[in-house]
């Protein structure tokens, strides 16, 4: 790509997603801006539009719903500009699994796992085509930590790291960067929406410096970045003990410890 490409970000209207536009629009990207809220999304276009001068377009879409899926989808295959998706819309859940509905259930497994790979799916072909782009993926430590309780939630976002390692070891050899960015709590209006209280978080990163320091591992072409972890040697040891494991692992016998 000659000049800069164009990135697309989902849930563009609020929190982390408004951020990374505003980012990218001050890097010298034009971008394309998707969310269901339309006022919002246009809003925030005109103002970066004036603040920036970059090019934004505005795509309206509940991700929920197959046929505004599908027009994202064909934004991402077929306009060349686009090389940049980020991967950001998603939804938590407040209550234990008991406590919640299969509708409520379904709505965020759909909004956090099947559309961020549909979407991906999307642009991935033409970005491995092309030899270059990325794809970022937000995900949260939630996905690492089943003792924090959230089980659906972090399940979808276990998914979104495991898809994100897994799309990085099959695109990067074709010039295409995948990330997987971990956050953890972050001030965004997610928290409000499923009916959890931030007060009562101990610790809540600003979005802007979540945004920002994920904007350096993407620089960085970090395969997983994970801005609240300040032992970074952490992340290393799990990963060697999970290439451990992994060499331990002998198919043809089960283990002494479970023979009679």
């Amino acid at each position: 790509m000659s000049l800069l490409p164009t990135v697309l970000i989902t849930g563009a209207s609020s929190g982390i997603g408004t951020v990374y536009a505003e980012r990218f629009a001050r890097r010298g990207h034009d971008l394309v801006l998707v969310a269901r809220d339309t006022a919002r999304l246009e809003t925030l276009a005109a103002r970066l539009r004036q603040d920036t001068g970059v090019a934004v377009d505005v795509l309206p879409a509940d991700l929920t719903q197959r046929a505004d899926l599908a027009n994202v989808e064909t934004r991402l295959r077929d306009d060349t500009r686009i090389g940049i998706l980020i991967n950001n819309a998603g939804v938590a859940q407040s209550g234990g699994f008991t406590d919640q509905s299969a509708d409520s259930i379904e709505h965020l497994v759909t909004l956090n796992t099947l559309a961020l790979t549909r979407l991906a799916a999307a642009i991935a072909p033409r970005l491995a085509n092309a030899g270059e782009g990325a794809i970022v993926n937000i995900g949260s430590v939630v996905g690492l930590a089943p003792e924090l309780g959230m089980t659906v939630y972090g399940a979808t976002k276990a998914f979104v790291l495991f898809l994100s390692q897994g799309l990085s070891l099959e695109l990067s050899p074709k010039g295409v960067y995948v990330q997987a960015v971990l956050p953890a709590a972050t001030r965004t209006e997610i928290w409000e929406r499923a009916g959890i209280d931030i007060n009562t978080l101990p610790e809540v990163m600003d979005v802007g410096e979540l945004v920002d320091a994920a904007l350096v591992g993407f620089d960085r072409r970090e395969p997983v970045t994970i801005p609240p972890l300040h032992v970074a040697e952490r992340w290393d040891t799990l990963e060697a003990s999970r290439q451990g494991l992994l060499s331990d692992l002998r198919q043809a016998q089960a283990a002494e410890r479970y023979r009679a």
